[in-house]
Protein backbone atom coordinates (compact mmCIF):
# COMPACT_ATOMS: atom_id res chain seq x y z
CA UNK A 1 0.00 0.00 0.00
CA UNK A 2 1.09 3.44 -0.63
CA UNK A 3 1.51 6.48 1.77
CA UNK A 4 1.18 9.91 0.20
CA UNK A 5 2.63 12.47 2.10
CA UNK A 6 1.67 16.07 1.28
CA UNK A 7 2.83 19.49 1.92
CA UNK A 8 -0.41 20.65 3.37
CA UNK A 9 -3.73 19.45 3.91
CA UNK A 10 -5.72 21.51 0.77
CA UNK A 11 -2.79 19.48 -1.92
CA UNK A 12 -3.90 15.79 0.41
CA UNK A 13 -7.12 16.51 -0.51
CA UNK A 14 -6.99 16.87 -3.78
CA UNK A 15 -5.02 14.03 -4.31
CA UNK A 16 -7.19 11.44 -2.45
CA UNK A 17 -9.95 12.82 -4.11
CA UNK A 18 -8.23 11.09 -7.63
CA UNK A 19 -7.59 7.65 -5.67
CA UNK A 20 -10.16 4.91 -5.90
CA UNK A 21 -12.80 4.57 -3.22
CA UNK A 22 -14.03 4.29 -0.75
CA UNK A 23 -12.46 6.81 0.89
CA UNK A 24 -12.61 7.08 5.20
CA UNK A 25 -11.46 10.44 6.75
CA UNK A 26 -8.92 9.51 9.36
CA UNK A 27 -6.49 10.67 12.50
CA UNK A 28 -4.71 13.03 10.39
CA UNK A 29 -5.02 11.47 7.11
CA UNK A 30 -7.65 9.65 4.41
CA UNK A 31 -7.64 6.50 3.88
CA UNK A 32 -8.28 5.31 0.14
CA UNK A 33 -8.90 2.42 -1.91
CA UNK A 34 -4.94 3.92 -3.89
CA UNK A 35 -3.46 4.14 -0.92
CA UNK A 36 -3.26 6.62 2.77
CA UNK A 37 -2.45 10.27 2.07
CA UNK A 38 -1.45 12.24 5.06
CA UNK A 39 0.47 15.85 4.87
CA UNK A 40 2.41 18.04 6.78
CA UNK A 41 1.57 21.37 8.00
CA UNK A 42 5.10 22.66 5.75
CA UNK A 43 8.31 22.79 8.09
CA UNK A 44 7.35 20.01 11.03
CA UNK A 45 11.12 20.15 11.51
CA UNK A 46 12.91 23.11 12.40
CA UNK A 47 16.34 23.86 12.52
CA UNK A 48 17.79 23.82 16.41
CA UNK A 49 19.07 26.59 17.76
CA UNK A 50 22.76 27.95 19.08
CA UNK A 51 21.59 26.79 22.68
CA UNK A 52 20.31 23.40 21.40
CA UNK A 53 23.73 22.48 20.63
CA UNK A 54 25.35 24.09 23.85
CA UNK A 55 23.68 25.55 27.04
CA UNK A 56 26.87 28.21 26.65
CA UNK A 57 25.78 29.90 23.43
CA UNK A 58 22.02 30.78 25.24
CA UNK A 59 24.52 33.84 26.55
CA UNK A 60 26.34 35.77 23.20
CA UNK A 61 29.44 36.00 23.68
CA UNK A 62 32.20 37.10 20.55
CA UNK A 63 34.72 34.42 21.73
CA UNK A 64 32.25 31.72 20.67
CA UNK A 65 32.03 32.68 16.81
CA UNK A 66 31.85 31.43 14.96
CA UNK A 67 28.84 28.53 15.79
CA UNK A 68 28.81 26.06 13.21
CA UNK A 69 27.70 22.46 13.85
CA UNK A 70 29.45 19.71 13.66
CA UNK A 71 26.07 17.61 13.28
CA UNK A 72 22.90 19.67 11.82
CA UNK A 73 19.84 18.98 14.63
CA UNK A 74 16.51 19.23 13.87
CA UNK A 75 13.45 19.95 16.21
CA UNK A 76 9.80 19.03 15.87
CA UNK A 77 7.66 21.91 15.93
CA UNK A 78 5.50 22.38 18.94
CA UNK A 79 2.77 23.48 16.80
CA UNK A 80 3.20 19.90 14.27
CA UNK A 81 3.64 17.89 17.06
CA UNK A 82 0.45 15.47 17.14
CA UNK A 83 0.76 15.56 13.30
CA UNK A 84 4.33 14.65 13.13
CA UNK A 85 3.35 11.55 15.08
CA UNK A 86 0.38 10.57 12.75
CA UNK A 87 3.17 10.40 10.00
CA UNK A 88 5.88 8.51 11.83
CA UNK A 89 3.14 6.30 12.66
CA UNK A 90 1.68 5.55 9.14
CA UNK A 91 5.82 5.12 7.71
CA UNK A 92 5.98 2.74 10.48
CA UNK A 93 2.49 0.45 9.28
CA UNK A 94 3.53 -2.29 7.99
CA UNK A 95 0.91 -2.45 5.66
CA UNK A 96 2.51 0.78 3.92
CA UNK A 97 5.13 -0.90 1.48
CA UNK A 98 6.11 2.43 -0.79
CA UNK A 99 5.83 6.26 0.31
CA UNK A 100 5.01 9.10 -2.47
CA UNK A 101 6.55 12.39 -1.84
CA UNK A 102 3.70 14.81 -1.95
CA UNK A 103 5.41 17.74 -1.47
CA UNK A 104 5.33 21.13 -3.94
CA UNK A 105 7.07 20.78 -6.79
CA UNK A 106 10.12 23.08 -5.85
CA UNK A 107 13.44 22.34 -3.69
CA UNK A 108 11.56 23.65 -0.73
CA UNK A 109 8.69 21.10 -1.15
CA UNK A 110 11.20 18.27 -2.19
CA UNK A 111 13.01 18.68 1.29
CA UNK A 112 9.96 19.46 3.53
CA UNK A 113 9.19 15.58 3.04
CA UNK A 114 12.44 14.21 2.57
CA UNK A 115 13.80 15.62 5.57
CA UNK A 116 10.49 13.95 7.51
CA UNK A 117 11.75 10.49 6.31
CA UNK A 118 15.61 11.20 6.68
CA UNK A 119 14.59 12.21 10.32
CA UNK A 120 12.48 8.82 10.87
CA UNK A 121 15.13 6.43 9.20
CA UNK A 122 12.84 5.45 6.78
CA UNK A 123 14.02 2.47 4.75
CA UNK A 124 10.97 2.07 2.11
CA UNK A 125 11.19 2.76 -1.38
CA UNK A 126 9.99 6.28 -1.98
CA UNK A 127 8.69 7.57 -5.30
CA UNK A 128 7.82 11.55 -5.91
CA UNK A 129 4.56 13.13 -7.32
CA UNK A 130 4.98 16.57 -9.18
CA UNK A 131 1.72 18.14 -8.92
CA UNK A 132 1.74 21.24 -10.87
CA UNK A 133 -1.93 21.92 -11.29
CA UNK A 134 -4.66 20.59 -8.55
CA UNK A 135 -7.56 19.91 -11.31
CA UNK A 136 -8.21 16.44 -11.68
CA UNK A 137 -6.82 15.85 -15.28
CA UNK A 138 -3.35 17.37 -13.83
CA UNK A 139 -3.80 15.13 -10.97
CA UNK A 140 -4.84 11.69 -12.71
CA UNK A 141 -1.65 12.92 -15.18
CA UNK A 142 0.73 13.34 -12.66
CA UNK A 143 -0.21 9.85 -10.68
CA UNK A 144 0.67 7.75 -14.17
CA UNK A 145 3.67 9.35 -14.03
CA UNK A 146 5.12 9.13 -10.74
CA UNK A 147 8.87 8.97 -10.51
CA UNK A 148 11.62 7.91 -8.54
CA UNK A 149 12.11 10.39 -5.42
CA UNK A 150 15.85 9.73 -6.17
CA UNK A 151 16.16 11.78 -9.23
CA UNK A 152 15.23 14.54 -7.11
CA UNK A 153 17.82 14.16 -4.03
CA UNK A 154 20.09 17.27 -6.12
CA UNK A 155 16.84 19.49 -5.25
CA UNK A 156 16.86 18.56 -1.79
CA UNK A 157 20.34 19.08 -1.34
CA UNK A 158 20.29 22.42 -2.72
CA UNK A 159 17.55 23.39 -0.47
CA UNK A 160 18.95 22.10 2.51
CA UNK A 161 22.22 23.84 1.24
CA UNK A 162 20.11 27.28 1.17
CA UNK A 163 18.55 26.26 4.76
CA UNK A 164 21.90 26.06 6.56
CA UNK A 165 23.56 28.58 4.46
CA UNK A 166 20.59 31.22 6.18
CA UNK A 167 21.18 29.51 9.43
CA UNK A 168 25.33 30.11 9.87
CA UNK A 169 24.84 33.53 8.23
CA UNK A 170 22.07 34.77 10.50
CA UNK A 171 22.84 33.01 13.83
CA UNK A 172 26.90 34.38 13.76
CA UNK A 173 26.29 37.30 11.81
CA UNK A 174 23.24 38.62 13.96
CA UNK A 175 25.31 37.69 17.08
CA UNK A 176 28.44 39.65 15.83
CA UNK A 177 27.08 42.93 14.76
CA UNK A 178 24.91 42.97 17.93
CA UNK A 179 27.94 42.73 19.77
CA UNK A 180 29.81 44.77 18.05
CA UNK A 181 27.02 47.47 18.78
CA UNK A 182 27.19 47.20 22.00
CA UNK A 183 30.93 47.56 22.45
CA UNK A 184 29.45 51.27 21.08
CA UNK A 185 27.08 51.72 23.61
CA UNK A 186 24.35 50.37 21.44
CA UNK A 187 21.31 48.54 23.11
CA UNK A 188 19.77 46.97 20.04
CA UNK A 189 19.41 43.73 18.18
CA UNK A 190 21.00 43.45 14.36
CA UNK A 191 19.15 40.49 12.99
CA UNK A 192 21.26 39.71 10.06
CA UNK A 193 20.05 37.82 6.65
CA UNK A 194 21.49 36.36 3.64
CA UNK A 195 18.93 37.43 1.48
CA UNK A 196 17.41 40.29 4.12
CA UNK A 197 20.46 42.14 4.51
CA UNK A 198 21.84 42.66 1.02
CA UNK A 199 18.09 43.87 -0.19
CA UNK A 200 18.31 46.42 2.75
CA UNK A 201 21.45 47.45 1.72
CA UNK A 202 20.03 48.39 -1.96
CA UNK A 203 17.30 50.75 -0.16
CA UNK A 204 20.06 52.09 1.77
CA UNK A 205 22.38 52.96 -1.69
CA UNK A 206 19.60 54.27 -3.15
CA UNK A 207 18.33 56.51 -0.20
CA UNK A 208 22.15 57.84 -0.35
CA UNK A 209 22.32 58.22 -3.71
CA UNK A 210 18.89 60.73 -3.54
CA UNK A 211 20.57 62.07 -0.38
CA UNK A 212 23.51 63.12 -2.20
CA UNK A 213 21.83 63.55 -5.84
CA UNK A 214 22.01 67.37 -7.48
CA UNK A 215 20.63 68.04 -10.23
CA UNK A 216 22.58 69.07 -14.06
CA UNK A 217 20.77 71.61 -16.08
CA UNK A 218 21.47 70.64 -19.53
CA UNK A 219 20.25 71.42 -23.48
CA UNK A 220 18.84 69.11 -26.14
CA UNK A 221 18.91 70.48 -29.35
CA UNK A 222 15.81 69.64 -31.62
CA UNK A 223 15.65 70.72 -35.87
CA UNK A 224 13.09 69.72 -38.23
CA UNK A 225 14.38 68.66 -41.80
CA UNK A 226 12.31 68.86 -44.64
CA UNK A 227 12.56 65.98 -47.31
CA UNK A 228 11.04 66.10 -50.30
CA UNK A 229 9.03 62.69 -48.78
CA UNK A 230 8.39 64.27 -45.54
CA UNK A 231 9.37 65.78 -42.35
CA UNK A 232 12.28 64.69 -40.09
CA UNK A 233 12.73 65.17 -36.85
CA UNK A 234 16.35 64.83 -35.21
CA UNK A 235 18.06 65.36 -32.32
CA UNK A 236 21.35 66.99 -32.59
CA UNK A 237 24.47 64.64 -31.82
CA UNK A 238 27.25 66.73 -30.14
CA UNK A 239 31.03 65.49 -31.42
CA UNK A 240 33.77 64.46 -28.11
CA UNK A 241 35.32 67.23 -28.98
CA UNK A 242 32.57 69.83 -28.70
CA UNK A 243 33.03 72.58 -25.79
CA UNK A 244 30.47 73.11 -23.19
CA UNK A 245 29.94 69.12 -22.85
CA UNK A 246 30.00 67.42 -19.24
CA UNK A 247 31.72 63.88 -18.94
CA UNK A 248 28.55 62.18 -19.65
CA UNK A 249 28.31 64.12 -22.84
CA UNK A 250 25.67 66.44 -22.31
CA UNK A 251 25.69 70.01 -23.37
CA UNK A 252 25.41 72.23 -19.95
CA UNK A 253 25.68 75.62 -21.71
CA UNK A 254 22.86 77.20 -23.24
CA UNK A 255 24.90 79.42 -25.50
CA UNK A 256 26.51 76.53 -27.39
CA UNK A 257 23.00 74.93 -27.48
CA UNK A 258 21.56 78.46 -29.11
CA UNK A 259 24.50 78.74 -32.00
CA UNK A 260 23.64 75.50 -33.24
CA UNK A 261 20.30 77.12 -34.40
CA UNK A 262 21.57 79.90 -35.14
CA UNK A 263 23.97 78.47 -37.74
CA UNK A 264 20.86 76.53 -39.25
CA UNK A 265 19.14 79.36 -39.69
CA UNK A 266 22.09 80.44 -42.19
CA UNK A 267 22.74 77.57 -43.58
CA UNK A 268 19.68 76.27 -44.51
CA UNK A 269 20.40 73.20 -46.55
CA UNK A 270 21.78 69.48 -45.41
CA UNK A 271 22.16 65.63 -46.45
CA UNK A 272 21.15 62.94 -45.28
CA UNK A 273 24.62 60.88 -44.84
CA UNK A 274 23.69 57.76 -43.54
CA UNK A 275 20.02 56.13 -43.84
CA UNK A 276 20.00 52.18 -41.90
CA UNK A 277 17.49 50.31 -41.49
CA UNK A 278 17.62 46.91 -39.40
CA UNK A 279 14.75 44.36 -39.45
CA UNK A 280 13.97 43.23 -36.27
CA UNK A 281 11.76 40.58 -35.03
CA UNK A 282 10.90 40.34 -31.03
CA UNK A 283 9.53 36.88 -29.72
CA UNK A 284 6.30 36.31 -28.18
CA UNK A 285 7.10 37.01 -24.93
CA UNK A 286 7.03 34.02 -22.14
CA UNK A 287 4.89 32.74 -20.32
CA UNK A 288 4.70 34.17 -16.63
CA UNK A 289 6.66 33.08 -13.42
CA UNK A 290 5.98 34.24 -10.16
CA UNK A 291 8.29 36.99 -9.75
CA UNK A 292 7.36 38.51 -13.73
CA UNK A 293 3.18 37.88 -12.75
CA UNK A 294 4.33 40.00 -9.42
CA UNK A 295 6.49 42.83 -11.30
CA UNK A 296 3.79 43.32 -13.83
CA UNK A 297 0.49 43.06 -11.50
CA UNK A 298 2.63 45.58 -9.34
CA UNK A 299 3.25 47.42 -12.29
CA UNK A 300 -0.30 47.11 -13.67
CA UNK A 301 -2.51 47.48 -10.75
CA UNK A 302 -0.66 48.06 -7.66
CA UNK A 303 -0.77 45.36 -6.07
CA UNK A 304 2.11 44.20 -3.41
CA UNK A 305 4.14 40.97 -4.22
CA UNK A 306 2.56 39.27 -1.26
CA UNK A 307 -0.91 40.28 -2.37
CA UNK A 308 0.20 38.87 -5.79
CA UNK A 309 1.66 35.42 -4.29
CA UNK A 310 -1.54 35.09 -2.26
CA UNK A 311 -3.86 35.56 -5.22
CA UNK A 312 -2.15 32.91 -7.39
CA UNK A 313 -2.39 30.56 -4.56
CA UNK A 314 -5.87 31.14 -4.45
CA UNK A 315 -6.05 30.67 -8.12
CA UNK A 316 -4.29 27.47 -7.48
CA UNK A 317 -6.39 25.90 -5.01
CA UNK A 318 -9.32 26.69 -7.03
CA UNK A 319 -8.10 24.83 -9.50
CA UNK A 320 -8.20 27.60 -12.36
CA UNK A 321 -3.85 27.95 -12.70
CA UNK A 322 -1.18 26.07 -12.23
CA UNK A 323 1.44 25.92 -9.54
CA UNK A 324 2.27 29.67 -8.24
CA UNK A 325 5.72 29.36 -6.71
CA UNK A 326 7.63 28.63 -10.36
CA UNK A 327 10.58 30.28 -11.44
CA UNK A 328 10.03 28.92 -14.72
CA UNK A 329 8.72 30.66 -17.72
CA UNK A 330 8.74 27.86 -20.04
CA UNK A 331 6.11 24.98 -21.12
CA UNK A 332 6.57 21.49 -21.29
CA UNK A 333 6.35 20.13 -25.06
CA UNK A 334 3.75 17.17 -23.60
CA UNK A 335 1.60 20.60 -22.28
CA UNK A 336 0.54 20.94 -25.67
CA UNK A 337 -2.08 18.42 -25.67
CA UNK A 338 -4.17 20.48 -23.43
CA UNK A 339 -3.70 23.86 -25.80
CA UNK A 340 -6.95 23.10 -27.75
CA UNK A 341 -8.83 22.86 -24.60
CA UNK A 342 -7.51 25.45 -22.46
CA UNK A 343 -7.98 28.08 -25.38
CA UNK A 344 -11.40 26.96 -25.86
CA UNK A 345 -12.48 27.25 -22.03
CA UNK A 346 -10.91 31.22 -21.93
CA UNK A 347 -13.03 32.09 -25.46
CA UNK A 348 -16.11 31.22 -23.23
CA UNK A 349 -15.02 33.67 -20.53
CA UNK A 350 -17.28 36.82 -20.55
CA UNK A 351 -16.85 39.06 -23.51
CA UNK A 352 -13.91 40.63 -23.36
CA UNK A 353 -9.84 41.36 -24.33
CA UNK A 354 -9.43 37.90 -23.65
CA UNK A 355 -11.97 36.74 -25.99
CA UNK A 356 -11.54 38.51 -28.52
CA UNK A 357 -7.65 37.65 -28.76
CA UNK A 358 -8.41 33.91 -28.41
CA UNK A 359 -10.68 34.31 -31.54
CA UNK A 360 -7.26 35.36 -33.52
CA UNK A 361 -5.09 32.86 -31.81
CA UNK A 362 -3.60 30.36 -33.80
CA UNK A 363 -3.21 26.80 -31.23
CA UNK A 364 -0.50 25.55 -33.91
CA UNK A 365 2.06 28.19 -33.54
CA UNK A 366 4.84 26.64 -31.41
CA UNK A 367 6.41 29.67 -29.42
CA UNK A 368 10.18 29.48 -27.80
CA UNK A 369 8.28 28.93 -24.22
CA UNK A 370 7.68 24.91 -25.44
CA UNK A 371 11.52 24.22 -24.21
CA UNK A 372 11.54 20.85 -22.20
CA UNK A 373 15.61 21.47 -21.40
CA UNK A 374 14.25 24.91 -19.13
CA UNK A 375 11.79 23.10 -17.36
CA UNK A 376 13.03 21.63 -13.85
CA UNK A 377 10.18 20.62 -11.07
CA UNK A 378 7.64 22.95 -12.12
CA UNK A 379 6.91 25.03 -15.04
CA UNK A 380 5.58 28.61 -16.05
CA UNK A 381 2.39 29.45 -14.83
CA UNK A 382 -0.82 29.02 -16.70
CA UNK A 383 -4.85 28.42 -17.08
CA UNK A 384 -5.18 24.59 -16.11
CA UNK A 385 -8.06 22.97 -18.04
CA UNK A 386 -10.47 23.89 -15.61
CA UNK A 387 -13.33 26.44 -17.11
CA UNK A 388 -12.39 29.53 -14.74
CA UNK A 389 -16.41 31.00 -13.68
CA UNK A 390 -14.85 34.41 -13.85
CA UNK A 391 -17.75 36.78 -12.75
CA UNK A 392 -17.58 34.93 -9.41
CA UNK A 393 -13.86 35.48 -9.00
CA UNK A 394 -12.74 39.05 -6.54
CA UNK A 395 -11.44 41.86 -8.54
CA UNK A 396 -8.08 40.59 -8.09
CA UNK A 397 -8.60 37.25 -8.69
CA UNK A 398 -9.93 38.39 -12.01
CA UNK A 399 -6.99 40.59 -12.45
CA UNK A 400 -4.32 38.12 -11.89
CA UNK A 401 -6.27 35.52 -13.75
CA UNK A 402 -6.36 37.86 -16.65
CA UNK A 403 -2.43 38.50 -16.75
CA UNK A 404 -1.39 34.46 -16.68
CA UNK A 405 -3.97 34.01 -19.30
CA UNK A 406 -3.00 36.76 -21.64
CA UNK A 407 0.58 35.71 -21.55
CA UNK A 408 -0.56 32.07 -22.72
CA UNK A 409 -2.13 33.50 -25.33
CA UNK A 410 0.41 35.11 -26.48
CA UNK A 411 2.13 32.19 -26.93
CA UNK A 412 -0.22 31.42 -30.11
CA UNK A 413 0.62 35.00 -31.79
CA UNK A 414 3.20 35.68 -34.79
CA UNK A 415 6.49 36.80 -33.71
CA UNK A 416 6.36 40.65 -33.81
CA UNK A 417 8.59 42.25 -36.58
CA UNK A 418 9.38 45.69 -37.18
CA UNK A 419 11.76 47.89 -39.83
CA UNK A 420 14.13 50.43 -37.33
CA UNK A 421 15.94 52.86 -39.08
CA UNK A 422 18.49 55.93 -38.18
CA UNK A 423 19.09 58.05 -40.06
CA UNK A 424 21.97 60.86 -39.67
CA UNK A 425 21.73 64.65 -41.50
CA UNK A 426 24.40 66.81 -41.55
CA UNK A 427 23.64 70.05 -41.76
CA UNK A 428 25.50 73.65 -40.97
CA UNK A 429 28.89 70.98 -39.96
CA UNK A 430 26.70 69.61 -37.57
CA UNK A 431 25.21 66.09 -37.50
CA UNK A 432 21.50 65.23 -36.40
CA UNK A 433 20.09 61.93 -35.85
CA UNK A 434 16.46 60.93 -36.30
CA UNK A 435 15.16 57.44 -35.08
CA UNK A 436 12.20 55.29 -37.07
CA UNK A 437 10.19 52.34 -35.73
CA UNK A 438 7.86 50.34 -38.54
CA UNK A 439 5.72 47.93 -37.42
CA UNK A 440 5.31 44.98 -40.39
CA UNK A 441 3.70 42.46 -38.50
CA UNK A 442 2.66 43.20 -35.14
CA UNK A 443 2.09 39.62 -33.56
CA UNK A 444 1.90 39.21 -30.05
CA UNK A 445 2.35 42.90 -29.60
CA UNK A 446 -1.53 43.63 -30.23
CA UNK A 447 -2.38 42.23 -26.96
CA UNK A 448 -0.14 44.60 -25.31
CA UNK A 449 -0.50 47.72 -27.43
CA UNK A 450 -2.82 49.48 -24.82
CA UNK A 451 -0.57 47.97 -21.76
CA UNK A 452 1.97 51.26 -22.43
CA UNK A 453 3.99 50.86 -19.06
CA UNK A 454 4.38 47.10 -20.44
CA UNK A 455 6.43 48.10 -23.63
CA UNK A 456 9.90 48.72 -22.35
CA UNK A 457 10.89 50.02 -26.02
CA UNK A 458 9.77 53.57 -26.87
CA UNK A 459 7.52 53.63 -30.02
CA UNK A 460 9.43 55.85 -32.42
CA UNK A 461 7.79 57.85 -35.30
CA UNK A 462 7.39 56.45 -38.73
CA UNK A 463 10.19 58.13 -41.10
CA UNK A 464 9.50 58.95 -44.75
CA UNK A 465 11.54 57.13 -47.60
CA UNK A 466 14.63 58.97 -48.31
CA UNK A 467 18.26 57.43 -49.93
CA UNK A 468 21.79 58.08 -48.28
CA UNK A 469 22.57 61.39 -50.11
CA UNK A 470 19.40 63.28 -50.63
CA UNK A 471 19.00 67.27 -49.74
CA UNK A 472 17.02 68.06 -46.57
CA UNK A 473 16.04 71.08 -45.69
CA UNK A 474 15.95 73.26 -42.33
CA UNK A 475 12.39 74.49 -41.24
CA UNK A 476 12.63 75.01 -37.60
CA UNK A 477 14.60 73.65 -34.35
CA UNK A 478 14.35 74.70 -30.59
CA UNK A 479 16.77 74.04 -27.58
CA UNK A 480 14.86 72.51 -25.03
CA UNK A 481 16.66 72.98 -21.19
CA UNK A 482 16.37 69.34 -19.91
CA UNK A 483 17.38 68.65 -15.91
CA UNK A 484 18.81 65.39 -15.07
CA UNK A 485 15.99 63.30 -12.10
CA UNK A 486 17.17 61.44 -9.28
CA UNK A 487 16.75 57.91 -9.05
CA UNK A 488 13.39 56.75 -8.45
CA UNK A 489 12.72 55.20 -4.65
CA UNK A 490 11.74 51.13 -4.64
CA UNK A 491 8.58 49.96 -5.09
CA UNK A 492 7.66 46.82 -3.63
CA UNK A 493 7.36 45.54 -7.47
CA UNK A 494 11.19 47.30 -8.47
CA UNK A 495 12.50 45.91 -5.10
CA UNK A 496 11.38 42.44 -5.94
CA UNK A 497 12.92 42.71 -9.56
CA UNK A 498 16.00 44.07 -7.87
CA UNK A 499 16.40 41.18 -5.98
CA UNK A 500 16.16 38.76 -9.10
CA UNK A 501 18.51 41.21 -10.73
CA UNK A 502 21.12 41.88 -8.09
CA UNK A 503 23.95 41.00 -10.29
CA UNK A 504 23.25 44.51 -11.92
CA UNK A 505 23.98 45.90 -8.89
CA UNK A 506 27.36 43.55 -8.24
CA UNK A 507 30.79 45.85 -9.52
CA UNK A 508 32.76 42.05 -9.47
CA UNK A 509 32.55 40.36 -12.84
CA UNK A 510 32.63 36.38 -10.79
CA UNK A 511 30.21 37.06 -8.69
CA UNK A 512 28.27 39.33 -11.30
CA UNK A 513 28.41 36.07 -13.32
CA UNK A 514 27.36 33.62 -10.27
CA UNK A 515 24.29 35.61 -9.41
CA UNK A 516 22.48 36.02 -12.50
CA UNK A 517 23.77 32.44 -13.10
CA UNK A 518 21.32 31.75 -9.82
CA UNK A 519 18.63 34.22 -10.63
CA UNK A 520 19.40 36.53 -7.90
CA UNK A 521 18.78 36.23 -4.33
CA UNK A 522 15.77 34.61 -2.45
CA UNK A 523 13.29 32.37 -4.06
CA UNK A 524 10.05 33.20 -5.47
CA UNK A 525 8.29 32.16 -2.11
CA UNK A 526 10.31 34.58 0.15
CA UNK A 527 10.95 37.33 -1.88
CA UNK A 528 7.80 38.82 -1.25
CA UNK A 529 7.80 38.37 2.61
CA UNK A 530 11.44 40.09 2.27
Amino acid sequence: MKLFIAEKPSMARELAKCLPDPHQRGNGCIRTGGGIVTWAYGHVLQQAEPQDYDPKYKRWNADDLPIIPKQWKLLVSPASKDQFKVITDLIANPDVDTIVNAGDPDREGQLLIDEILDYVGNKKPVERILLNALDEKSIHESLDDLRSNGDFVHLKESALARSRADWLIGMNLSRAYTLAARRQGHRVVFPIGRVKTPTLALVVRRQRELDNFVPVTYYVVKADFLHKNGLIRAQWQPRDTQSGLDPEGRCVDEKTAQSIIERLQKRLDGTIVENKKTKKKEAQRLPLSLSSLQVLAGRRYGYTPQQVLDTAQELYERKLTTYPRSDCEYLPVNQRKDVPHILANLGKLPAGKLVEWVADADGKIRSRAWNDSKITAHHAIIPTTVACPFDKLTSMQQHIYYLVAQAYIAQFYPIHEYNQTRMVIEAADERFVAHGKTVTVPGWKVLYQSDKHDDDEEEKGTLPAVRKGDGVHYQNGQVDKKATKPPPRFTPSTLLAAMKEIYKYVKDESLKKKLKEVQGIGTEATRATI
